[in-house]
């Protein structure tokens, strides 16, 4: 939930800023052991990526073998156990990721999904959120099998398209397209789900900072620098936004990141409830100095140079954090 919910709810609460420096050190180590498996890597959030191993079949002829193979790879290599999910669709090998976490591995066999989804159960179905478990309830649909029984445009009728669409795929395991970026695209992008929907405007704020902290210290990491910031939002009843900006000068720190991401998203958002927010970094490039002709951008390059001396502190132990970061919502 986010930090304000939480000091409402506890007044009295300690509050410990995590190390995202360390985990960008972390996440580096782990997404590249898991794209070094197959071509078709998608890394979706600092925590998260999908593995495609269609077309692998020689190599791995059974993909819950590779699963585990990567599992004890992981840990080897890095001390770190992780949960993954096996299934003919990234939907539901994201739902078979969280079924026996921690350090889990489910396989969800292909005409399998409506099964799957029937031992998840309606409550823990991606996407759906309370005020949805809500308005399902108030008609009697209190599972899966229930849901199952109303046709499409039945649940259209009852709930608008973009949801009663997504209630009749996802009852049957059908991916709703959660996920519809290329495994081959080079991007670095994280995104939150909110669950009950946010519309605190601080807490926003919070979360695109530290989302562009995120995707900016693993460009960092990979000495990539980005040309293009895009963000995503998603309202409770699944409607979708996206957009885009490309500015004059390439983007060179997470306040760069940061000030494009807030003016894109606030210029969008109607404030409604939302479910989702992503920020991701596009149009990246090999690079880790200012580009030539630039020197006059003196506030991008002490940024820059500030964010860097933030990621090495952090990997040496050490914990450094924004001004932001250490407001406490309560005053």
């Amino acid at each position: 939930m986010p930090m304000t919910t939480a000091l409402r709810l506890c007044p009295d609460a300690i509050c410990i800023k995590g190390r995202m420096e360390r985990y960008a050190e972390k996440s580096r180590e782990v997404m590249g052991i898991i794209s070094s498996f197959a071509p078709g890597f998608l890394q979706v959030s600092i925590d998260e990526a999908f593995l495609d191993l269609t077309g692998m079949e020689r190599i791995y002829p059974l993909p819950g073998k590779a699963a585990k193979l990567l599992k004890e790879r992981i840990l080897s290599e890095t001390g770190l156990t992780v949960s993954i999910g096996v299934a003919p669709s990234r939907f539901i090998a994201k739902l078979a990721s969280d079924y026996r976490k921690p350090d889990g591995l489910t396989i969800v066999p292909r005409g399998k999904e409506e099964i799957f989804v029937d031992m998840v159960g309606l409550r823990k179905l991606w996407g759906i959120g309370d005020s949805m478990l809500r308005a399902l309830e108030s008609r009697g649909i209190r599972s899966t099998e229930r849901l199952r029984t109303y046709s499409e445009d039945e649940l259209n009728r009852m709930f608008g398209a973009s949801s009663g669409s997504y209630l009749y795929k996802v009852s049957r395991g059908i991916d709703p397209g959660i996920y519809q970026g290329e495994t081959k695209s080079r991007s670095i992008s994280t995104e939150r789900t909110y669950y009950p929907d946010l519309f605190s405007a601080d807490a926003v704020e919070d979360a695109i900072l530290e989302m562009s902290e995120e995707v900016m210290f693993r460009a960092f990491d990979e000495k990539k620098i980005p040309r293009t910031v895009s963000i995503k939002l998603r309202y409770g009843d699944f409607t979708t936004i996206t957009a885009q900006t490309t500015p004059s000068c390439a983007i060179y720190s997470s306040m760069d990141v940061y000030r494009i991401a807030k003016d894109l998203f606030f210029s969008r958002w109607k404030g409604e409830g939302i479910r989702l927010i992503g920020v991701a970094l596009q149009g990246i490039y090999d690079g880790d100095d200012i580009e030539q002709g630039e020197f006059f951008r003196e506030r991008e390059i002490k940024e820059r140079e500030l964010e860097k001396t933030i990621l090495e502190l952090g990997r040496n132990g050490n914990k450094v954090m924004r001004l932001r970061h250490l407001e406490d919502p309560r005053h």
